[in-house]
């Protein structure tokens, strides 16, 4: 296997494990920090290894075996300093023979749960338990998180490494926190999912246009919250999953490429998650003290869910569902949703107007998301050069492959219209 394969491999393994990884290793050490630099250390070796031997039958096992030694290594260098990291290292020797002990399905889920709130601990500043947890729980690089923040590369580094920091000094003990701990972390946590759901629906880089895996474990966790903390937001946030989540399967043709609202197949949508959505949805509207943002959102998709056809959609309560949700939590990204709904609900020069003034803010400057949707908005109003100008600035913009291409698509579409 090549250099470029074995890093290829080495990086689909981390994003789509690399939360059990740590999250175990965190268990085996009691030491969260030193459990995502013992897992690096293990993927530095993997990119060796596997370029010469080739990926192993079970490699987040190997991850896993590959960080358990070299926990045993930096274990034994301290021991002579201290007895307590001498017995530590001899029970950890012992339990390493077979990659088959380390897997344990109800330890395995409870490491990741208790991760996404270590991560989110209250000795950290939100921004840095928001970065922390999608970098060790969602396996996102830095610059992925820095592209859903809008901010630069640098600031999300420095905002992990101060994290990491932080949690070894307060000797912050790796676990699920007791009940009476849970709510001054909900907030970070349910955000951490919602983030890390929204990754996977909708990758912001690489080639695949939807990271089923990614979103999939952000729908467990999100399962799991509700049994742990059934709150009216838990609630919400699990209708709007699961009821986005139903769309999957009609979202990719036979040939992987995507397909776009209006094109769907709705027969394909999964019916199940569709019930369990808004079954969730009518747990946060039975609880009374008024939706949340999640649960704002997931009235959205249920409008999408129940309709047969976008024509068919209640676009007018969409408008108002995202003037409701612009006022709870402000964001440049719900205002242009809200520009979307007015342009389906009234035309596109609605929308557009909408759009226009989201620009002349400035707050999506590095987004492909508002030239992409300007783009389309001026090709149905019948202005090609623009709309083609739009879209190509989106291409510049986009660091998923796929929908780039999906893009360009669009760019031949306005030449030749």
């Amino acid at each position: 296997m090549s250099n470029t394969e074995a890093r290829r491999a080495v990086e689909v393994v981390w994003r789509r494990e690399s939360a059990r990884v740590v999250g175990a290793l965190a268990r085996y050490t009691g030491d969260f920090s030193l459990a995502e630099d013992l897992a690096q250390e293990a993927l530095a070796e993997a990119l060796v290894s596997w370029s010469v031997d080739g990926v192993p039958a079970e490699p987040t096992g190997w991850l896993l075996t590959v960080g358990r030694r070299r926990a045993i290594d930096a274990f034994r260098r301290r021991s002579a300093q201290d007895d307590r990291y001498a017995l530590l290292a001899r029970d950890l020797d012992e339990e390493l023979p077979g990659v088959d002990t380390l897997f344990d399905p109800d330890a395995i889920d409870d490491d990741v749960l208790a991760l996404m709130f270590i991560s989110c601990h209250p000795v950290l500043s939100k921004e840095s338990r928001i970065a922390l947890a999608l970098r060790v729980v969602g396996g996102l690089g830095t610059g992925e998180i820095a592209k859903a923040f809008l901010v630069p590369v640098p600031t999300v580094q420095a905002r992990i490494t101060r994290a990491k920091k932080t949690l070894a000094a307060a000797k912050v003990p790796f676990g699920v926190p007791e009940p009476h701990e849970l709510v001054e972390r909900l907030g970070s946590v349910l955000q951490v999912i919602y983030l890390v759901f929204t990754e996977g629906s909708s990758a912001s880089n690489g080639d695949e246009w939807i990271r089923t895996k990614l979103a999939n474990e952000a729908l467990r966790l999100a399962r799991a919250l509700v049994r742990l903390r059934p709150q009216p937001e838990v609630f919400g946030l699990l209708a709007l999953l699961e009821l986005t989540a139903a769309r999957f399967p009609a979202r990719l043709d036979a040939s992987g490429w995507p397909v776009l609202l209006e094109d769907q197949d709705r027969r394909l949508w999964d019916q199940s998650a569709i019930r369990r959505g808004r079954a969730a949805l009518a747990q946060a509207v039975a609880a009374g003290r008024g939706l949340g943002a999640y649960g704002l959102q997931a009235s959205i998709a249920e409008c999408h869910a129940v309709a047969h056809s976008v024509a068919e959609t209640d676009w007018q309560r969409i408008v108002i569902l995202y003037e409701a949700l612009g006022r709870l939590t402000p964001s440049p990204v719900i205002d242009l949703g809200h520009a979307v709904a007015v342009a389906m609900a009234s035309g596109p020069a609605a929308g557009l107007a909408l759009v226009d003034a989201i620009a002349s803010r400035g707050h999506l400057d590095g987004s492909h998301l508002l030239p992409a949707i300007r783009g389309e908005l001026l090709t149905r109003l019948g202005r090609p050069d623009e709309a083609r100008a739009a879209l190509e600035q989106a291409i510049e913009l986009c660091a998923n492959v796929v929908e780039s291409a999906m893009l360009q698509r669009k760019v031949d579409g306005v030449a030749h219209s």
